[in-house]
């Protein structure tokens, strides 16, 4: 078995790159884009209220948007360092300019990231900004408060909405998580009771047939034993297998694993089911091909299944049939029986009623059709077919 050997004490990992960096390149993008927005908004109006542009002050606009490369790790100190920086601009230079770039980030990130009594107060710390560099009031300082406190409220009602459609692309996702282990669940009870119920049900019959003949013919009934015990055998690393899917958590086994049965396995189970005294014929119509793995595992449980209910009810003197069709657009398995009913044989095997939903189950996820019922004459027929995929279809 590999072993793991532990690292060695008083050494650090190497962090990886991306790791390394406090930031992540979407957050140095934003950065670069609020200081570019910033410094235009600040010349322009440098220029047209001063007649010039103050070198500092594009150096202090520039560190107020690169502030913001902690957006993500301190959101609420990012929006106070922003803030604090925004604030000397205007108290140095006052050119009468709202809410920056930086600010509407910083703002956003805390919205996004903290709960309702961190954000309101900050929110209302931005809508008072203009009311720091002391002016008189005016119009235009009311107008100037009035942007403000729309601009604010949008981007309030931007990170309010961003968290509600995070939430349920979250819940979404577990919904989905929940969804696949449900489906993965019906799976393996759908193997688990395709392997208990033929295994065990022709080891039931064998073991029935062998009591019978113990007296009589020793010899048939060692053969039955001998063939029983196979029979076992198989069924137990089967169910190992299956079992092996539900240890998640546990190291990959050393030994591989037997491929899942196929098109390939139906003559060893048609010769099982002769075996437990149900005469089976197998045939083979059409041009065989390669099926893909799924299919085949489909095909050959429906005739497992099949010829499990047709040993438990179609009554002594039963013949059944296996044909299997290659045709151009689908594969089509009849099993097929002449038996007039449930018989009162020597051993009485109760049914969970689950084998015919199995079966269309399996069916359905290949978008095949089941068909199950009487026949014309006596016997029953299951009838399953299993349409081709549409490149293999396209090229035969």
């Amino acid at each position: 078995m590999p072993t793991t050997q532990a690292a060695p004490t008083g050494k650090r990992a190497r962090p990886a790159l991306g790791e390394a960096m406090p930031w992540t390149r979407n957050d140095a993008l934003v950065a670069v884009g609020a200081a570019a927005l910033d410094l235009i908004g600040f010349t322009l109006t440098s220029q047209d209220v001063q007649g010039f542009v103050p070198v500092a002050g594009c150096l202090l606009t520039t560190v107020s948007a690169l502030a913001l490369l902690a957006r993500r790790r301190a959101p609420l100190l990012t929006l106070a360092a922003v803030l604090t920086v925004t604030l000397t601009v205007l108290l140095s230079w006052p050119v009468g300019q709202g809410l920056n770039a930086a600010v509407v980030v910083a703002l956003y990130s805390v919205v996004r990231a903290r709960r309702v009594a961190v954000f309101v107060p900050a929110a209302l710390v931005c809508v008072a900004m203009p009311l720091v560099a002391g002016a008189p009031w005016s119009q235009s300082l009311v107008l100037k408060l009035v942007g403000n406190c729309a601009a604010v409220l949008f981007v309030v009602a931007a990170g309010l909405v961003m968290n509600r459609w995070q939430q349920e692309v979250e819940a979404h996702r577990r919904l989905l998580a929940e969804r696949a282990v449900a489906d993965e669940r019906r799976r393996i009870a759908r193997e688990m009771h395709d392997i208990v119920a033929h295994h065990v049900t022709t080891m039931l019959l064998m073991a029935g047939g062998a009591r019978a003949n113990l007296d009589r013919s020793p010899e048939v009934a060692r053969d039955a034993l001998v063939t029983l015990e196979g029979l076992g055998r198989t069924a137990l690393h089967e169910m190992r297998q299956l079992l092996d899917v539900l240890r998640a958590d546990d190291e990959a086994p050393e030994e591989t694993t037997a491929p899942q049965p196929g098109i390939a396995d139906l003559e060893r189970i048609v010769a099982e089911s002769c075996a437990a005294g149900l005469p089976t014929e197998f045939e083979v119509r059409g041009e065989p091909r390669p099926l893909p793995t799924s299919t085949g595992l489909t095909v050959f449980r429906v005739v497992q299944e099949a010829l499990t209910n047709t040993r438990k009810y179609a009554g002594s003197g039963a013949h059944a049939r296996v044909v299997l069709t290659y045709g151009d657009q689908e594969t089509r398995v009849d099993v097929l029986d002449d038996g007039e009913g449930t018989a009162d044989g020597f051993v009485s095997v109760p049914s969970s009623g689950y084998g015919l939903i199995g079966m269309r189950e399996r069916v359905a996820l290949h978008g095949g059709t089941v068909e199950a019922g009487r026949r014309d004459g006596p016997g029953y027929q299951v009838t399953a077919r299993l349409p081709l995929p549409e490149e293999e279809g396209a090229l035969w």
